[in-house]
């Protein structure tokens, strides 16, 4: 079955190096950066808060982008995102690197095997599952080669992932000339805005590697690859916004005559993701506040919808959360597990509060200071 992951469990690391000093420039993976980032943290994805994005921008040596997928692995216990676009070279042992902006063809210590990487995800990481986006040239390299000994998925990036790569092997990735994005991270970006009209309704990773791979097989471009170990492929990206349901008939609160697809409580983890989950509600009713109000009966009044999922902290009582959800329409038994679950996180906030400061929401890591903006950014001229 496919899963949303918990925005406050989860994290991204996006790399891209766009300036180089002896290779030909990419400037459109500065593009992919700022747009992959601002989707990530919106409506139409996975809805992460800014402080989840680390963006790794033109780095300067590989400790930067390994530290900062070592700190995102440590933090994260839901799903971990890791993206690369930039170029790729092959290595002496025929092994992937990761091209920064000082590598030179010849010399290995320049550039960022990602060996290194998928060994701080094997290792380091806390997170149940792993997404890693390579686009970059002879980015399948980083599947293992077919050929004799392990099969190709046994040779694959890390447990319970889903590896996705722009080209082949032996292919290189395209970044067509004078076109916002490269190729992939276009496809890829388009597809998770627009949705699939008649696809699924959670954009899993199977269904959008499907779609990117037709679109860009029908384009003439190269064609992606991927490898996913301990259904990796169920982890969604978002919800399909091409395909949420109409607005439902007059109905009595509680009857979900529609079998729509309501978030599911159980993957619930965090404050964050409690109330993530509970706007998306609303989404998937298909209806407006002042809609939700009138079927509640008078139960919540249509300010009080907006201030329910317009707040950042867990609702102190049960009652109104309650009534949102049974006027939206969500079955009375999976009202039942809602409530479990905003138990479970106010049991956890007052032990949390009882440990002192230190202790932060729905067991989340305190975070580092992050760099002024949306996201955090890491750049090249700040020399990090």
């Amino acid at each position: 079955m496919s899963v949303l992951p918990d925005p406050g469990a989860s994290r991204a690391v996006l790399v891209g190096t766009s300036r180089y000093e002896h290779l030909e420039q990419l400037p459109a993976v500065s593009n992919n950066l700022r747009a992959f980032a601002d989707l990530l943290c919106g409506p139409l994805s996975l809805q992460l808060p800014a402080r989840h994005v680390t963006v790794v921008e033109d780095p300067v040596a590989a400790h930067t982008v390994v530290g900062a997928v070592r700190q995102a692995a440590a933090e994260a216990t839901d799903t971990l995102v890791v993206y690369f676009a930039g170029h790729g070279l092959v290595d002496a042992q025929d092994q992937l690197s990761l091209a920064l902006p000082h590598t030179e063809f010849g010399r290995v210590e320049t550039g960022l095997p990602y060996d290194w990487l998928r060994q701080v995800l094997l290792l380091d990481s806390q997170a149940e599952r792993h997404v890693v986006i390579l686009d970059c040239c002879y980015s399948g390299l980083a599947l293992g080669r077919m050929g004799a000994g392990s099969p190709l998925a046994d040779q694959a990036a890390v447990e319970g992932s889903f590896l996705l790569a722009a080209a082949a092997e032996t292919r290189t990735a395209l970044a067509p000339v004078g076109q916002t994005y490269t190729a992939f991270t276009g496809a890829l970006l388009d597809t998770l805005r627009r949705g699939l009209p008649g696809g699924p309704a959670l954009l899993d990773l199977a269904a959008v590697y499907r779609h990117v791979r037709l679109t860009l097989e029908a384009r003439g471009h190269p064609v992606p690859q991927a490898r996913d170990r301990n259904s990796g492929a169920q982890v969604a990206l978002g919800r399909n916004h091409a395909d949420l349901p109409a607005a439902p008939a007059p109905a009595a609160p509680g009857v979900d005559a529609g079998g729509r697809p309501w978030p599911d409580p159980r993957g619930i983890r965090t404050v964050t993701g409690f109330l993530t989950a509970l706007a998306d509600v609303r989404v998937v009713s298909g209806l407006t506040q002042q809609a939700v109000s009138e079927r509640s009966a008078g139960r919540i009044s249509a300010g009080a919808v907006s201030r329910l999922l317009n707040r950042s902290t867990l609702p102190a009582t049960w009652s109104t959360t309650a009534a949102y959800l049974l006027a939206c329409g969500v079955p009375r038994d999976q009202i039942t597990q809602w409530q479990a679950v905003w138990q479970q996180l106010r049991a956890r906030a007052a032990s949390a509060e009882a440990a002192g400061p230190a202790a932060s929401e729905g067991g989340e890591p305190e975070k580092k200071r992050a760099w002024p903006g949306r996201f955090s950014v890491f750049r090249r001229e700040r020399g990090y």
